[in-house]
């Protein structure tokens, strides 16, 4: 196959570089060709990549990074029937995590990609941005612009302590919303549209959400003290908090949030301020698998 490769130099700590070498190496000897997609910004390596695929010339997209390295470039890959692979090397990965992906090997993700077997997933529409895992909006989306002021600690550690700061001051927030078109106006700690399972790293908010059901799984979690909402957040990665009292979820095509003063991010990348609407578009994306 003829491979572009996408990356995101400054992935997992500015290891995108260095993974992205060892990939194309990799792909190389399995006997493809490879050709490495330039831009040191999510618009240019888009661009870029959108003139490598009107060429014609293109078999595969293997992109290495997070996902966001991913989110910057399906605005390109949705116009296209050519399959994408993924090779993790961000800090979330949650992409990866959903479809079953190896993350941290990176001979097993080329492997995926020279198997050559796809699976076609949905994507939702935000807006006219495409989002391939969870649109966030709530106490998450404030803990993400908290930890983007941040220039200390880095990685998950940053996060922790912008979770620290924003529970002295977060309370629940009103959220009007509109689910297949059937309004819900109610509070909620956060409210959560999810493609996928996950978001930040493995945190499983939409456990149970399939990436291929035509559907969008919108969480709501209802308003619970400081001290609830700290014992439920470890009980993210194992999804068991779907069984708390204070967990909702709507499976829907197309959901519309609106809260005041809160900000959305999809794929956790900053979107803008709500209101927003999501909608799903059923096998937009193919994607190598295992």
């Amino acid at each position: 196959m003829r491979l572009a490769v996408v990356v995101n130099p400054l992935s997992g700590r500015q290891q995108g570089d260095r993974v992205a070498g060892e990939a194309a190496a990799l792909l190389g000897r399995a006997g493809h060709t490879v050709v490495v997609v330039p831009g040191q910004t999510a618009r240019e390596r888009s661009a870029a990549l959108r003139l490598e695929l009107e060429s014609g010339l293109v078999d595969g997209v293997v992109v290495v990074g997070g996902d966001g390295a991913l989110h910057g470039v399906l605005d390109v890959l949705i116009d296209s029937d050519v399959p994408v692979g993924l090779v993790p090397a961000g800090t979330g990965n949650d992409v990866a995590r959903t479809l079953d992906l190896p993350l941290r090997s990176v001979l097993a993700a080329v492997d995926v990609v020279h198997a050559g077997r796809t699976r076609e997933i949905d994507l939702m529409d935000v807006d006219g941005t495409p989002v391939a895992s969870v649109l966030a909006s709530g106490f998450d989306s404030k803990v993400n612009e908290r930890a983007n002021a941040l220039r200390w600690p880095h990685g998950r550690l940053r996060y922790l302590r912008a979770v620290a700061q924003e529970l002295r001051v977060f309370e629940p927030l009103p959220f009007d919303l509109v689910l297949d078109g059937v309004p819900l106006s109610t509070e909620a700690m956060l409210v959560a549209v999810g493609n996928g399972e996950s978001f930040g790293g493995g945190l499983r908010i939409c456990a149970g959400a399939e990436p291929d059901d035509g559907l969008l799984d919108v969480v709501v979690i209802k308003p619970v003290s400081k001290a609830e909402l700290l014992k439920v957040f470890p009980q993210l990665p194992a999804g068991r908090h779907v069984d708390h009292p204070a967990f909702e979820r709507h499976r829907v095509r197309s959901a519309r949030l609106s809260s005041p003063g809160v900000v959305a991010y999809g794929d956790g990348e900053r979107l803008g301020p709500l209101p927003c609407t999501a909608t799903v578009r059923p096998g937009a994306l193919r994607v190598f698998v295992p």
